[in-house]
């Protein structure tokens, strides 16, 4: 893989898509405006409808912006895809049946005049075990293992992933991402479009989250979870006058959930308030959360529609 100069690997400016027919017009992305630096690992979350699929196929140069500018490495995303610079792996596209793992990877090879990398990716993507099992006789997990070969094979900068961990149990699913881990670090820029918040959570560095053809979200993905203010302190009080009193601490609080006198109170100041419940109102098994990618989502994606 070569050493890029460049710093953004993905460049979209003033992006919009629209789809019209007979009868309507549906703006499915509406001036994305986005940069991703090479070497990033970054997951584009959003829920249905939200225009990451659509955003995604046009950095592949499968369709065509309405308006605004895609560059993936300084290319127009077609001649970056048709260089071997671009790859990607899509939840949806056949392998075929009666092939065996090997003979398929050494096609894809062949075609793209890089036989010699068979070998390392076969190792690498963990399929040397199964080398000789026919594609169809292969697992959900293992056959998305088989795109990912065949997508590292022409040594791409730039990975696209389509939901990459769909069918894979909970250790192909570390071993999968800690394989991706390893080509960051190496320079390959990786785009990931998941439904597992918790995979976005654990292995991206970097979240995207779109809403509504929008990007209403982009940051470290930690930071993305601090956008929603406060956390939830939940304890133990011994009576009613102590819940009373714990909830006049502070104007910022409300109690979000009860079950008998175990309370949880949402709160800016989590630190002050817990030492308050502890030393002055009596509370015991206290927990404090902050609020999960899951949490942060949900809101986000409320507060822009």
């Amino acid at each position: 893989m070569e050493t890029l100069n460049r710093t953004e690997a993905v460049t979209l400016t003033g992006l919009h898509k629209t789809f019209t027919t007979s009868r309507t017009k549906v703006e499915a992305v509406r001036g994305v405006e986005l940069g991703i630096e090479t070497g990033q690992i970054v997951a584009l979350l959003g829920p249905n409808g939200a225009g990451k699929t659509t955003t995604v196929d046009m950095i592949l140069g499968l369709s065509q912006p309405t308006s605004g500018k895609v560059e993936v490495l300084g290319l127009d995303p077609r001649k970056a895809v048709s260089s071997g610079r671009v790859s990607a792996v899509m939840q949806t596209g056949g392998l075929l049946r009666d092939m065996t793992v090997l003979e398929t990877v050494r096609v894809i090879a062949a075609m793209h005049q890089r036989p010699e990398r068979v070998e390392a990716v076969m190792e690498r993507t963990g399929l040397s075990g199964i080398a000789k099992r026919r594609v169809g006789k292969c697992s959900g997990g293992e056959q998305q293992r088989i795109k990912f070969a065949l997508a590292l094979l022409p040594d791409p900068d730039v990975l696209i992933l389509d939901e990459p961990t769909a069918g894979m149990d909970v250790m192909a699913r570390r071993e999968f991402w800690a394989t991706m881990h390893e080509e960051a670090t190496g320079g390959r820029t990786i785009i990931f479009a998941t439904h597992y918040l918790e995979e976005a959570q654990n292995f991206a560095e970097r979240t995207v989250l779109m809403s509504g053809g929008r990007v209403v979200a982009d940051g470290a993905t930690e930071e993305l979870r601090k956008l929603i203010s406060g956390r939830t302190i939940s304890a133990t009080l011994p009576n009613e006058q102590a819940v009373v009193q714990a909830q006049r601490f502070d104007p910022s609080i409300s109690i979000a959930e009860r079950n008998g006198q175990r309370i949880w109170f949402k709160c800016a100041d989590s630190d002050a308030f817990a030492r308050a419940l502890l030393s002055d109102y009596g509370a015991w098994d206290l927990e404090i959360s902050a609020p999960s990618l899951e949490d942060a989502f949900i809101q986000l994606t409320k507060d822009a529609s």
